[in-house]
Protein backbone atom coordinates (compact mmCIF):
# COMPACT_ATOMS: atom_id res chain seq x y z
CA UNK A 1 0.00 0.00 0.00
CA UNK A 2 2.70 2.50 0.97
CA UNK A 3 4.41 1.73 -2.46
CA UNK A 4 1.56 2.68 -4.51
CA UNK A 5 0.97 5.53 -2.83
CA UNK A 6 4.43 6.88 -2.93
CA UNK A 7 4.44 5.58 -6.67
CA UNK A 8 6.00 8.55 -8.65
CA UNK A 9 3.49 9.09 -12.35
CA UNK A 10 5.19 7.73 -15.58
CA UNK A 11 6.75 10.56 -17.22
CA UNK A 12 4.18 10.63 -20.21
CA UNK A 13 1.76 10.56 -17.19
CA UNK A 14 3.65 13.96 -15.86
CA UNK A 15 3.54 15.57 -19.32
CA UNK A 16 -0.35 14.90 -19.77
CA UNK A 17 -0.72 16.54 -16.28
CA UNK A 18 0.89 19.47 -17.95
CA UNK A 19 -0.78 19.52 -21.10
CA UNK A 20 -4.22 19.14 -19.29
CA UNK A 21 -3.30 22.55 -16.79
CA UNK A 22 -2.27 24.37 -20.22
CA UNK A 23 -5.49 23.54 -21.50
CA UNK A 24 -7.16 25.17 -18.53
CA UNK A 25 -5.10 27.81 -18.40
CA UNK A 26 -5.79 28.87 -22.16
CA UNK A 27 -9.51 28.35 -21.50
CA UNK A 28 -10.06 30.76 -18.25
CA UNK A 29 -7.38 33.57 -20.62
CA UNK A 30 -9.54 33.82 -23.64
CA UNK A 31 -12.31 35.47 -22.68
CA UNK A 32 -10.74 36.79 -19.86
CA UNK A 33 -9.17 38.94 -22.56
CA UNK A 34 -12.53 40.09 -23.88
CA UNK A 35 -14.48 41.14 -21.05
CA UNK A 36 -12.99 44.51 -20.29
CA UNK A 37 -13.29 45.18 -23.85
CA UNK A 38 -17.09 44.94 -22.71
CA UNK A 39 -17.77 48.90 -22.23
CA UNK A 40 -15.97 50.25 -25.27
CA UNK A 41 -17.73 47.56 -27.76
CA UNK A 42 -21.53 48.57 -26.42
CA UNK A 43 -20.30 52.45 -26.76
CA UNK A 44 -19.25 51.92 -29.97
CA UNK A 45 -22.22 49.72 -31.00
CA UNK A 46 -24.10 52.81 -29.22
CA UNK A 47 -26.64 49.66 -27.85
CA UNK A 48 -28.20 50.56 -24.96
CA UNK A 49 -28.68 48.37 -21.91
CA UNK A 50 -31.35 46.17 -22.84
CA UNK A 51 -29.54 45.41 -26.21
CA UNK A 52 -26.74 45.39 -24.38
CA UNK A 53 -27.58 42.23 -21.90
CA UNK A 54 -29.09 40.17 -24.70
CA UNK A 55 -26.33 40.39 -26.70
CA UNK A 56 -24.10 38.92 -23.66
CA UNK A 57 -26.92 36.73 -23.01
CA UNK A 58 -25.56 35.11 -26.22
CA UNK A 59 -22.31 33.36 -24.92
CA UNK A 60 -24.30 31.31 -22.07
CA UNK A 61 -26.80 30.51 -24.90
CA UNK A 62 -24.71 28.96 -27.45
CA UNK A 63 -22.81 26.89 -24.41
CA UNK A 64 -26.53 26.02 -23.01
CA UNK A 65 -27.51 25.16 -26.98
CA UNK A 66 -24.31 23.26 -28.00
CA UNK A 67 -23.57 21.44 -24.82
CA UNK A 68 -24.80 18.21 -24.88
CA UNK A 69 -23.10 17.54 -28.06
CA UNK A 70 -20.21 17.46 -26.16
CA UNK A 71 -20.03 14.06 -25.04
CA UNK A 72 -21.00 12.63 -28.35
CA UNK A 73 -17.94 14.67 -30.12
CA UNK A 74 -15.91 13.43 -27.08
CA UNK A 75 -16.29 9.94 -28.25
CA UNK A 76 -15.79 10.88 -31.24
CA UNK A 77 -12.79 12.28 -31.76
CA UNK A 78 -11.26 11.85 -28.28
CA UNK A 79 -11.66 14.26 -25.68
CA UNK A 80 -7.75 15.56 -25.97
CA UNK A 81 -8.83 16.89 -29.90
CA UNK A 82 -11.75 18.36 -29.18
CA UNK A 83 -9.94 20.66 -26.04
CA UNK A 84 -8.23 21.91 -28.24
CA UNK A 85 -10.36 22.53 -31.84
CA UNK A 86 -12.74 23.99 -29.09
CA UNK A 87 -10.14 26.08 -28.04
CA UNK A 88 -9.01 27.50 -31.76
CA UNK A 89 -12.83 28.11 -32.28
CA UNK A 90 -13.47 29.70 -28.80
CA UNK A 91 -10.58 32.55 -29.90
CA UNK A 92 -12.15 32.93 -33.30
CA UNK A 93 -15.23 33.10 -31.77
CA UNK A 94 -13.77 35.96 -29.26
CA UNK A 95 -11.91 37.70 -31.89
CA UNK A 96 -15.11 38.35 -34.25
CA UNK A 97 -16.71 39.41 -31.57
CA UNK A 98 -14.17 42.45 -30.53
CA UNK A 99 -14.17 43.17 -34.25
CA UNK A 100 -17.91 42.64 -34.64
CA UNK A 101 -19.63 46.50 -36.31
CA UNK A 102 -23.46 45.38 -35.69
CA UNK A 103 -25.07 44.08 -32.64
CA UNK A 104 -26.07 41.23 -34.92
CA UNK A 105 -22.59 39.96 -35.62
CA UNK A 106 -21.62 40.55 -31.87
CA UNK A 107 -23.99 38.58 -30.88
CA UNK A 108 -23.51 35.58 -33.36
CA UNK A 109 -19.66 35.66 -32.41
CA UNK A 110 -20.21 35.63 -28.77
CA UNK A 111 -23.11 32.55 -29.46
CA UNK A 112 -20.23 30.53 -31.28
CA UNK A 113 -17.71 31.48 -28.36
CA UNK A 114 -20.23 30.22 -25.99
CA UNK A 115 -20.77 26.96 -27.75
CA UNK A 116 -17.17 26.32 -28.38
CA UNK A 117 -16.23 27.00 -24.83
CA UNK A 118 -18.95 24.38 -23.98
CA UNK A 119 -16.79 21.77 -25.76
CA UNK A 120 -13.80 22.63 -24.72
CA UNK A 121 -14.95 22.70 -20.89
CA UNK A 122 -16.59 18.85 -21.11
CA UNK A 123 -13.14 17.66 -23.11
CA UNK A 124 -10.46 19.05 -21.25
CA UNK A 125 -12.25 18.11 -17.80
CA UNK A 126 -12.70 14.54 -19.57
CA UNK A 127 -9.24 14.56 -20.05
CA UNK A 128 -7.96 15.78 -16.85
CA UNK A 129 -10.31 12.48 -15.26
CA UNK A 130 -8.40 10.77 -17.30
CA UNK A 131 -4.91 11.74 -16.13
CA UNK A 132 -6.03 11.48 -12.32
CA UNK A 133 -7.36 8.08 -12.61
CA UNK A 134 -3.83 7.38 -13.95
CA UNK A 135 -2.05 9.36 -10.71
CA UNK A 136 -4.48 7.48 -8.56
CA UNK A 137 -5.26 10.18 -6.85
CA UNK A 138 -6.97 14.18 -6.63
CA UNK A 139 -5.93 16.49 -9.17
CA UNK A 140 -8.99 17.73 -10.91
CA UNK A 141 -9.06 20.58 -8.51
CA UNK A 142 -5.53 21.90 -9.23
CA UNK A 143 -6.76 22.04 -12.78
CA UNK A 144 -9.06 24.06 -11.95
CA UNK A 145 -7.28 26.45 -9.89
CA UNK A 146 -5.28 27.27 -13.06
CA UNK A 147 -8.02 28.18 -14.53
CA UNK A 148 -8.41 31.09 -12.10
CA UNK A 149 -5.10 31.97 -12.87
CA UNK A 150 -5.54 31.71 -16.56
CA UNK A 151 -8.71 33.93 -16.04
CA UNK A 152 -6.73 36.74 -14.00
CA UNK A 153 -4.03 36.50 -16.50
CA UNK A 154 -6.08 36.73 -19.47
CA UNK A 155 -8.18 40.27 -17.64
CA UNK A 156 -5.03 41.38 -17.28
CA UNK A 157 -3.83 41.07 -20.51
CA UNK A 158 -6.49 42.86 -21.29
CA UNK A 159 -6.11 45.51 -18.88
CA UNK A 160 -2.88 46.43 -19.87
CA UNK A 161 -3.26 46.46 -23.61
CA UNK A 162 -5.90 48.99 -23.05
CA UNK A 163 -3.99 51.07 -20.78
CA UNK A 164 -1.53 51.17 -23.36
CA UNK A 165 -4.05 51.92 -26.10
CA UNK A 166 -3.93 49.02 -28.46
CA UNK A 167 -7.03 48.51 -31.00
CA UNK A 168 -9.39 45.32 -29.92
CA UNK A 169 -8.22 43.49 -33.30
CA UNK A 170 -4.58 43.45 -32.33
CA UNK A 171 -4.80 42.27 -29.34
CA UNK A 172 -7.71 39.85 -29.28
CA UNK A 173 -5.78 38.30 -32.53
CA UNK A 174 -2.75 38.70 -30.41
CA UNK A 175 -4.41 36.92 -27.76
CA UNK A 176 -5.98 33.98 -30.09
CA UNK A 177 -2.75 33.20 -31.53
CA UNK A 178 -0.84 32.69 -28.36
CA UNK A 179 -3.13 30.51 -26.97
CA UNK A 180 -3.66 28.75 -30.22
CA UNK A 181 -0.51 27.91 -30.43
CA UNK A 182 -0.17 27.20 -26.51
CA UNK A 183 -3.64 24.28 -26.93
CA UNK A 184 -2.01 22.90 -30.08
CA UNK A 185 1.59 22.14 -28.38
CA UNK A 186 -0.39 20.73 -25.45
CA UNK A 187 -2.24 18.55 -27.95
CA UNK A 188 1.39 16.68 -28.80
CA UNK A 189 1.48 15.41 -24.49
CA UNK A 190 -2.11 14.78 -24.00
CA UNK A 191 -3.17 10.97 -23.08
CA UNK A 192 -3.53 9.32 -26.71
CA UNK A 193 -5.82 5.79 -26.89
CA UNK A 194 -9.64 5.86 -26.09
CA UNK A 195 -11.67 7.28 -23.68
CA UNK A 196 -11.65 4.74 -21.43
CA UNK A 197 -8.70 3.23 -19.09
CA UNK A 198 -10.30 0.53 -17.92
CA UNK A 199 -9.54 -3.01 -17.31
CA UNK A 200 -11.45 -6.02 -19.23
CA UNK A 201 -13.74 -7.45 -17.15
CA UNK A 202 -13.40 -11.02 -15.44
CA UNK A 203 -15.48 -13.38 -17.26
CA UNK A 204 -18.69 -14.45 -15.15
CA UNK A 205 -21.40 -16.49 -14.50
CA UNK A 206 -24.77 -16.25 -16.97
CA UNK A 207 -26.52 -14.78 -13.91
CA UNK A 208 -24.08 -12.07 -13.44
CA UNK A 209 -23.79 -11.33 -17.35
CA UNK A 210 -27.69 -10.96 -17.49
CA UNK A 211 -29.15 -8.98 -14.91
CA UNK A 212 -33.18 -9.15 -14.28
CA UNK A 213 -34.99 -6.29 -15.28
CA UNK A 214 -35.90 -5.73 -11.51
CA UNK A 215 -32.15 -4.85 -10.93
CA UNK A 216 -31.49 -2.95 -14.28
CA UNK A 217 -34.33 -0.79 -13.14
CA UNK A 218 -33.39 -0.02 -9.82
CA UNK A 219 -29.51 0.66 -11.04
CA UNK A 220 -31.04 3.19 -13.34
CA UNK A 221 -32.90 5.00 -10.45
CA UNK A 222 -29.84 5.34 -8.86
CA UNK A 223 -28.15 6.64 -11.55
CA UNK A 224 -30.88 9.10 -12.30
CA UNK A 225 -30.96 10.14 -8.52
CA UNK A 226 -26.94 10.43 -8.25
CA UNK A 227 -26.85 12.41 -11.40
CA UNK A 228 -29.71 15.07 -10.27
CA UNK A 229 -27.74 15.46 -6.45
CA UNK A 230 -24.45 15.80 -8.77
CA UNK A 231 -26.31 18.62 -10.57
CA UNK A 232 -27.99 20.22 -7.69
CA UNK A 233 -23.91 20.25 -6.14
CA UNK A 234 -22.78 21.78 -9.01
CA UNK A 235 -25.41 24.29 -9.46
CA UNK A 236 -25.00 25.61 -5.94
CA UNK A 237 -21.23 25.96 -6.64
CA UNK A 238 -21.95 28.35 -9.56
CA UNK A 239 -24.63 30.19 -8.10
CA UNK A 240 -22.21 31.22 -5.36
CA UNK A 241 -19.48 32.15 -7.82
CA UNK A 242 -22.14 34.34 -10.07
CA UNK A 243 -23.61 35.88 -6.36
CA UNK A 244 -20.00 36.93 -6.58
CA UNK A 245 -19.60 37.78 -9.76
CA UNK A 246 -23.08 39.84 -10.42
CA UNK A 247 -23.68 41.18 -6.81
CA UNK A 248 -20.54 41.57 -4.56
CA UNK A 249 -20.03 44.85 -5.61
CA UNK A 250 -23.60 46.25 -6.23
CA UNK A 251 -24.67 45.06 -2.55
CA UNK A 252 -21.04 46.56 -1.31
CA UNK A 253 -21.38 49.85 -2.75
CA UNK A 254 -25.07 50.48 -2.66
CA UNK A 255 -26.67 48.41 0.19
CA UNK A 256 -23.59 48.84 2.50
CA UNK A 257 -22.35 52.39 1.36
CA UNK A 258 -18.76 51.25 1.04
CA UNK A 259 -16.04 53.04 -1.50
CA UNK A 260 -15.63 52.17 -4.91
CA UNK A 261 -12.01 50.36 -3.59
CA UNK A 262 -14.19 48.15 -0.74
CA UNK A 263 -16.90 47.82 -3.01
CA UNK A 264 -14.36 45.52 -5.61
CA UNK A 265 -12.84 43.91 -2.96
CA UNK A 266 -15.94 41.64 -2.20
CA UNK A 267 -15.26 39.33 -5.35
CA UNK A 268 -11.96 39.74 -5.30
CA UNK A 269 -12.16 38.12 -2.07
CA UNK A 270 -14.46 35.33 -2.92
CA UNK A 271 -12.09 34.63 -5.88
CA UNK A 272 -8.97 34.49 -4.00
CA UNK A 273 -9.96 32.22 -1.79
CA UNK A 274 -11.78 29.92 -4.28
CA UNK A 275 -8.14 30.23 -5.63
CA UNK A 276 -6.84 29.05 -2.25
CA UNK A 277 -9.64 26.03 -1.78
CA UNK A 278 -8.84 24.51 -4.98
CA UNK A 279 -4.92 24.46 -4.78
CA UNK A 280 -5.38 22.84 -1.00
CA UNK A 281 -8.55 20.95 -2.41
CA UNK A 282 -6.92 18.06 -3.56
CA UNK A 283 -5.28 16.91 -0.66
CA UNK A 284 -7.62 17.23 1.48
CA UNK A 285 -9.84 15.26 -1.23
CA UNK A 286 -7.16 12.18 -0.71
CA UNK A 287 -7.05 13.08 2.95
CA UNK A 288 -10.66 13.55 3.93
CA UNK A 289 -12.90 12.01 1.18
CA UNK A 290 -14.86 14.17 -0.92
CA UNK A 291 -18.08 14.20 1.01
CA UNK A 292 -16.20 15.42 4.15
CA UNK A 293 -15.07 18.04 2.37
CA UNK A 294 -17.99 19.21 0.22
CA UNK A 295 -19.95 19.23 3.75
CA UNK A 296 -17.13 20.84 5.14
CA UNK A 297 -16.96 23.48 2.71
CA UNK A 298 -20.69 24.09 2.33
CA UNK A 299 -21.04 24.52 6.28
CA UNK A 300 -17.92 26.97 5.96
CA UNK A 301 -20.22 29.09 3.32
CA UNK A 302 -23.41 28.99 4.78
CA UNK A 303 -22.14 30.13 8.18
CA UNK A 304 -19.95 33.01 7.22
CA UNK A 305 -21.94 34.43 4.34
CA UNK A 306 -25.04 34.00 6.54
CA UNK A 307 -23.42 35.42 9.81
CA UNK A 308 -22.36 38.82 7.27
CA UNK A 309 -25.95 39.16 6.25
CA UNK A 310 -27.42 38.79 9.75
CA UNK A 311 -25.01 41.47 10.91
CA UNK A 312 -24.39 43.02 7.81
CA UNK A 313 -20.63 45.45 7.80
CA UNK A 314 -18.48 45.79 4.85
CA UNK A 315 -15.32 43.78 6.80
CA UNK A 316 -18.14 40.90 7.29
CA UNK A 317 -19.21 40.33 4.51
CA UNK A 318 -15.87 40.96 2.39
CA UNK A 319 -15.19 37.90 4.94
CA UNK A 320 -18.62 36.29 4.15
CA UNK A 321 -17.92 36.16 0.35
CA UNK A 322 -14.27 34.77 0.98
CA UNK A 323 -15.77 31.90 3.24
CA UNK A 324 -17.92 31.45 0.75
CA UNK A 325 -16.02 31.28 -2.36
CA UNK A 326 -13.66 29.19 -0.23
CA UNK A 327 -16.34 26.80 0.91
CA UNK A 328 -17.45 26.30 -2.61
CA UNK A 329 -13.82 25.60 -4.08
CA UNK A 330 -14.13 21.94 -4.73
CA UNK A 331 -18.25 21.36 -5.87
CA UNK A 332 -17.77 21.79 -9.41
CA UNK A 333 -14.65 19.36 -9.87
CA UNK A 334 -16.10 16.72 -7.46
CA UNK A 335 -19.35 16.48 -9.13
CA UNK A 336 -17.72 16.65 -12.48
CA UNK A 337 -15.67 13.77 -11.36
CA UNK A 338 -18.31 12.01 -9.63
CA UNK A 339 -20.56 12.17 -12.62
CA UNK A 340 -17.78 10.69 -15.43
CA UNK A 341 -17.41 7.73 -12.80
CA UNK A 342 -21.05 7.18 -13.13
CA UNK A 343 -21.86 2.87 -13.79
CA UNK A 344 -24.43 2.45 -16.88
CA UNK A 345 -23.55 5.56 -18.89
CA UNK A 346 -21.75 6.16 -22.48
CA UNK A 347 -18.14 7.95 -21.64
CA UNK A 348 -18.81 11.73 -21.02
CA UNK A 349 -22.44 11.44 -20.96
CA UNK A 350 -22.50 12.18 -17.24
CA UNK A 351 -19.98 14.75 -17.10
CA UNK A 352 -21.64 16.24 -20.22
CA UNK A 353 -25.04 16.61 -18.36
CA UNK A 354 -23.63 17.93 -15.37
CA UNK A 355 -22.13 20.58 -17.24
CA UNK A 356 -24.80 21.67 -19.64
CA UNK A 357 -27.66 21.53 -16.41
CA UNK A 358 -25.07 23.86 -14.15
CA UNK A 359 -24.53 26.18 -16.94
CA UNK A 360 -28.74 26.31 -16.82
CA UNK A 361 -28.22 27.95 -13.08
CA UNK A 362 -25.27 29.95 -13.97
CA UNK A 363 -27.40 31.32 -17.07
CA UNK A 364 -30.84 31.49 -14.29
CA UNK A 365 -29.80 32.77 -11.33
CA UNK A 366 -28.86 36.52 -11.98
CA UNK A 367 -32.49 37.06 -12.40
CA UNK A 368 -33.91 35.17 -9.94
CA UNK A 369 -31.70 36.99 -7.12
CA UNK A 370 -32.35 40.57 -9.27
CA UNK A 371 -36.27 39.56 -8.88
CA UNK A 372 -35.91 38.93 -5.22
CA UNK A 373 -33.73 41.96 -4.58
CA UNK A 374 -36.47 44.01 -6.26
CA UNK A 375 -39.66 42.21 -4.32
CA UNK A 376 -37.37 42.88 -0.89
CA UNK A 377 -33.44 43.60 -1.01
CA UNK A 378 -30.70 42.41 -2.44
CA UNK A 379 -29.68 41.72 1.23
CA UNK A 380 -32.28 38.72 1.20
CA UNK A 381 -31.58 37.97 -2.49
CA UNK A 382 -27.84 37.18 -1.54
CA UNK A 383 -29.43 34.64 0.63
CA UNK A 384 -28.74 32.53 -2.37
CA UNK A 385 -25.52 31.66 -0.92
CA UNK A 386 -26.21 30.23 2.61
CA UNK A 387 -29.03 28.28 0.61
CA UNK A 388 -26.94 26.90 -1.93
CA UNK A 389 -24.49 25.42 1.28
CA UNK A 390 -27.76 24.15 2.75
CA UNK A 391 -28.15 22.34 -0.44
CA UNK A 392 -25.27 20.89 -0.49
CA UNK A 393 -25.32 19.28 2.85
CA UNK A 394 -28.33 17.83 1.80
CA UNK A 395 -26.96 16.10 -1.78
CA UNK A 396 -23.26 15.25 -0.26
CA UNK A 397 -24.25 11.94 0.64
CA UNK A 398 -23.95 11.06 -3.08
CA UNK A 399 -20.38 11.95 -3.00
CA UNK A 400 -17.42 9.44 -2.48
CA UNK A 401 -16.14 9.37 1.50
CA UNK A 402 -12.43 8.62 2.38
CA UNK A 403 -10.79 5.92 0.41
CA UNK A 404 -9.18 3.21 2.76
Amino acid sequence: MTVDVLRRPALADRRARLAVAVLFFTNGALFANLLPRYPQIKADLGIGNAAYGLAVAAFPAGAITAGLAAGILVRRFGSARVAVGGTLLTGAGILAAGLADSVVVFAGALFLAGAMDAFTDVAQNAHGLRVQRRYGRSIINFFHAIWSIGAVTGGSMAAAAIALGVARGPHLLFSAAVFAVAACVALRYCLPGPETDTEPAAETGAEDSAPSPVRTRAAGLRTGWVLAALVLIATAGTLVEDAGMSWATLYLADSLHATAALAASGYVALVGAQFVGRIVGDRLVDRFGQRTVARSGALIAAVGMGLALAVPTVPGTVLGFAAAGFGVATLVPAAMHEADELPGLKPGSGLTLVSWLMRLGFLLSPPVVGLVADATSLRVGLLVVPLAGLLVLLCAGVLQPRRR
